[in-house]
Formats: structure tokens, C-alpha cells, sequence
């Protein structure tokens, strides 16, 4: 089994910054890649970011040039810094990790997701 938990969501004005982090624990071999969703009321939830093992990184159009992913593969851990913050912003944001278990079965995981809200 795979746990993500996520941390650093929380309410910021527009134009503000956030980090969130994801850390990855539990049994299994190793980590591909890692990204960043988000759903906002009434949407379908949405690719904002992921990154593959070996550091590419995909964005999603809206979200280019303001957020920035990154993570470690020692700590299993990824992150997601986000400058520029806009209203249409808010969501709430999930972690996902495709992971190759030890008896080599590959499988996404997901966190529980954190709140972002972008308002005045």
C-alpha cells in the first residue's frame, strides 16, 4: 500500500504564493512519475502538473510560467510552488503517484487533496 499526503493548501489573496508538498510512503519499489490535479466546483478535475523521474515536467497551459513542480526522489516527496495566484486558481489540489509496487504491479495513488482558495 501507497500513502500521499499532501500539506501546504490554505486561503492567499490574488497575485499571492504557495507551496504545497506531497509526501509519498508505504511498501513498494519505486515512484515514476508525479504530478499535481485539481478539481473546482462543478469542473472535472484537471492535470496542472506532473514530473517523471528523471526531472521533465509537463504544465498545463494555464499554469505556465507561474507554478513550478519539482521533486525528490530520495524523500519521495513532490512539490508544487505556486506564484502569481489567480481566483480561477482555487480548488482543491491533488497529489498522484504512479508507483511500482514490489511485487512489480504498477498503480496510481492518490492524496486526500488540499483546499486552495485565491481571494481577497
Amino acid at each position: 500500500q501507497v500513502q500521499l499526503v499532501e500539506s501546504g493548501g490554505g486561503l492567499v489573496q490574488p497575485g499571492g504564493s504557495l507551496r504545497l508538498s506531497c509526501a509519498a510512503s508505504g511498501s513498494f519499489f519505486t515512484i515514476y512519475n508525479m504530478g499535481w490535479h485539481r478539481q473546482a466546483p462543478g469542473k472535472q478535475r484537471e492535470l496542472v502538473a506532473q514530473i517523471t523521474r528523471g526531472g521533465n515536467t509537463d504544465y498545463a497551459d494555464s499554469v505556465k510560467g507561474r507554478f513550478t513542480i519539482s521533486r525528490d526522489n530520495a524523500k519521495n516527496t513532490v512539490n508544487l510552488q505556486m506564484n502569481s495566484l489567480k481566483p480561477e486558481d482555487t480548488a482543491v489540489y491533488y497529489c498522484n503517484a504512479n508507483v511500482l509496487s514490489k511485487t512489480l504491479n504498477k498503480g496510481d495513488y492518490w492524496g486526500q487533496g488540499t483546499q486552495v482558495t485565491v481571494s481577497l
